[in-house]
């Protein structure tokens, strides 16, 4: 787990990583995310140590898939959150790839000031979940398993933010080869301009 405490900090943010577990990426955004001013609580989801390398993502999937799972993972959130309501003022989750995907599942809980996800593939398969928090989603303009503009028809009408950006699933991962400058810095933005809008 990644814990930054912020000096007199009002605000956290959990982090939900990809299938790869807390890699470069995941400590890069923690990082970057912890000069706001806030509190960053990135738990493994994994259980181990270490994390998977890109060239692993078959076996990272069929492990997480196997071990992990999308109903543990948001189990496991959803009790930071609880642990952590009564601290803070306001609570953000952000997620990642299959982390977005559990963000999102977690958005139906009362105790979240809102909720980013970026390119998380499988919202496709919780399309019931109906937020009870504002939610902002990024995803790619160009995805293996699915078509994004038929998964974005679906969420309208769900009060929810959505942009699809240039560049493929993993845009805003530096440290990927699917890396997406653009992509990255606007997605960055407008996730910053979330929090301040809703952490007010």
């Amino acid at each position: 787990m990644i814990t930054i405490r912020s000096e007199n900090a009002t605000t956290a943010i959990i982090i939900v990583h990809e299938i790869y577990g807390i890699n470069d990426h995941i400590r890069y955004i923690c990082n970057m995310l912890s000069k706001q001013n806030v509190d960053i609580i990135c738990p493994n989801l994994l259980d181990t140590e270490g994390y998977f390398d890109y060239k692993q993502e078959h076996l990272a999937y069929t492990y997480f898939k196997e071990y992990i799972g999308f109903e543990q993972s948001v189990k496991q959130i959803q009790q930071l959150v609880f642990l952590n309501r009564y601290h803070y003022e306001k609570i953000f989750i952000i997620g990642f790839s299959v982390g977005a995907t559990v963000a999102w599942m977690c958005s139906e809980l009362k105790q979240i000031d809102g909720v980013v996800g970026y390119y998380g593939s499988r919202i496709r398969d919780y399309l019931h979940i109906l937020p009870n928090c504002p939610v902002l989603l990024f995803f790619p303009k160009e995805e293996r398993s699915f078509t994004v503009k038929n998964l974005l028809t679906k969420l309208q009408g769900k009060k929810i933010t959505t942009h699809e950006l240039s560049g493929k699933h993993g845009f805003s991962d530096p440290f990927s080869s699917q890396y997406n400058n653009d992509s990255a810095d606007k997605a960055y933005c407008e996730t910053l301009n979330f929090l301040m809008k809703y952490s007010l």
